[in-house]
């Protein structure tokens, strides 16, 4: 029979975090991440509370006190959604919340633009499309909100995209990855037709799909195919091409999760 003190049994709970996943908030969680420099901290604070306007404010007063505009995209907008990423990852926070964090996060970008005589440096280009055939975008306009959170140029093609023109896009953009979303499962199959033409053209990039009507075992049929699970998987899958894992199976091998 095992014989816990309540002081050896106090060591367990601390050990696994118990007590602290029971009485934790996800502000509560999200203060013990966030930067500790006084000009950053309530900007990345705004970020995971997703107010615009308080956003605005403390960028305003970190250019006031000196900061270049573009580093504080990096320096203090980034580091703020990754406080969100995070716990979103592990679970403390929901879809709606990143959802209005990035949205805060892009008024934060436009504003250190617009006070700043250089532009940012984007990631790199993704090109964005909902299948052709299927007019439901609400999943593409979640995508696309969270590449440009990240740091990503979207050529955004919106929804019911013509093969064709997905094709002509990435001729013109150059992007690192496309991404397709389809609701509908009569439309998905466009996501085929796209990779073939691609291949036909000499485009090997990452074709990342997913959407309400895709499954894993659908897009991995396909060469350039990477499944994306949730929205939140297209910023990863952009981040680790632009690490520098471009090949296929080695994406599938980090995203695939079935």
């Amino acid at each position: 029979m095992l014989d816990f003190t309540e002081a050896s049994l106090k060591k367990v709970l601390t050990r696994y975090n118990v007590a602290l996943e029971k009485a934790m908030t996800p502000e509560e969680a999200a203060e013990e991440i966030y930067p500790k420099d006084e000009l950053i901290y309530p900007i990345a604070k705004a970020i995971f509370e997703g107010e615009e306007d308080d956003v605005i404010e403390g960028l305003q007063a970190a250019i006031d006190a000196g900061k270049d505009p573009i580093a504080l995209i990096d320096d203090a907008l980034m580091v703020g959604m990754g406080v969100v990423t995070r716990l979103y990852d592990e679970g403390v926070i929901f879809l709606p919340n990143v959802m209005m964090s990035a949205d805060a996060m892009l008024a934060g970008i436009e504003f250190c633009k617009e006070n700043s005589q250089t532009a940012p440096v984007t990631k790199g280009t993704v090109v964005c499309h909902v299948a052709e055939g299927d007019v439901h975008d609400i999943g593409k306009n979640i995508v696309t909100a969270l590449l440009r959170a990240n740091g990503y140029n979207v050529v955004d093609l919106g929804r019911d995209v013509p093969v064709d023109e997905v094709l002509a896009a990435v001729a013109e953009n150059n992007p690192i990855m496309v991404t397709g979303t389809a609701l509908m499962t009569t439309t998905m199959y466009a996501f085929k037709e796209v990779n073939d033409k691609l291949l036909e053209k000499g485009y090997k990039i990452p074709f990342a799909c997913g959407g309400g009507a895709v499954n894993q075992d659908f897009v991995s049929q396909y060469a350039l195919g990477i499944y994306g699970e949730e929205a939140a998987d297209a910023p990863k899958i952009a981040d680790a091409i632009v690490a520098g894992t471009t090949d296929i199976a080695a994406l599938r091998e980090k995203f695939h999760k079935h």
